[in-house]
């Protein structure tokens, strides 16, 4: 186990290489110079050549790019093109923001797809049965953006049950410890801040988290029918156990492999598409600042951001994979 998780690890650094390439190339390659935007529409073509040179834009794609290389070696993901602050200060600031909503939209759809997806299974061409499905289908079918905003307004403009948009209410915010609000409120005693954070975050983890819980119904259901139709199904129902213990101590478990799959990509996507989400409902993470980025060409800024998501997204599918010798005994890694 200890062998296959250094391999792995080891295997991160070309993945992350080949990312840092691409993602260098098509900024420098298919997006406007960001020394004309900084400057704004009246900047003479001389003083943009000035800020190039000032910001090392005139210099060869090589020599740029082995300089980044070199920033990342020392934990120097450049400085941002707009504010002048460190793109790593920024990143650590924001990051906890779209952990808390990330880890809520997984544990969210986790728990429904599986609750869903098994009530699916079980009453198989059942009214319920039909009925998920066609709800899973309109959920994958939704833009996360799409339903954010109906969302807002009816639960917020119109009924007026939840928060609009942002983290906390002002003055609401509990200290920071971890940057994960929930967490922090309940280390610190400040259960008002809880129950405010808690409430702000209901909204958009939803909006993420729906497309999600659709995906993983639909793989438990198929998980769980195959497994259904095993022998040892036959036989622990032959033996007089409850259909609860049969369909969740047995048949569950042995289709779980395949749905904790889906739920480590699922957490790898939602970490993607908090973007959406965090721009709708004003959410102050990593998402709505690549946003910003994008707009104002803030290369180091979405250089950083998109080289973290893309080590997260692979540290998940490692931790994935080291979970199944724990739900398959027979899984062995050398």
């Amino acid at each position: 186990m200890l062998k296959y998780t250094i391999k792995r690890l080891l295997l991160l650094i070309p993945v992350l290489l080949g990312v840092s390439m691409i993602v260098f190339l098509v900024l420098r390659l298919f997006t406007p110079d960001p020394a004309a935007t900084i400057l704004g529409q009246h900047a003479t073509q001389d003083a943009i050549q000035k800020l190039d040179i000032k910001l090392g834009f005139n210099l060869p794609l090589y020599t740029q790019y082995w300089r980044y290389l070199v920033g990342i070696l020392h934990g120097d993901l450049g400085t941002s093109l707009m504010s002048s602050t460190a793109v790593t200060k920024e990143l650590f600031n924001r990051f906890p923001a779209t952990v808390e909503l990330a880890l809520s939209a997984t544990i969210f759809s986790s728990v429904a797809g599986v609750l869903i997806g098994v009530v699916s299974a079980v009453r198989k061409n059942s009214l319920v049965d039909h009925a998920s499905m066609v709800g899973a289908l309109i959920g994958v079918s939704m833009p996360i953006f799409w339903l954010g905003i109906l969302l807002i307004i009816l639960f917020s403009s119109t009924l007026h049950w939840l928060p609009t948009f942002g983290r906390a209410a002002t003055g609401m915010a509990p200290a920071k410890i971890t940057g994960l609000y929930l967490i922090d409120s309940l280390i610190t005693g400040n259960f008002a801040a809880f129950w405010d954070s808690f409430k702000h975050l209901i909204l958009p983890t939803v909006a993420l988290g729906l497309a999600s819980t659709a995906i993983v119904a639909r793989m438990t259901r198929s998980s769980m029918l195959e497994s259904l139709g095993q022998d040892y199904i036959r036989t622990a129902r032959a033996k007089g156990l409850s259909g609860t213990r049969v369909n969740y101590r047995h048949a569950l478990r042995n289709a779980l492999i395949p749905i904790v799959t889906v739920i480590g990509l699922q957490l790898g996507a939602l970490l993607g598409g908090a973007v959406l989400t965090e721009t709708v409902f004003a959410w102050g993470g990593i998402g709505s600042y690549i946003v910003k980025s994008i707009i104002a060409s803030d290369y180091p800024v979405i250089q950083g951001a998109v080289l973290l998501i893309a080590f997260v997204f692979v540290l998940v599918n490692l931790l994935v994979d080291l979970l199944y010798a724990l739900l398959d005994p027979r899984i062995k890694y050398s």
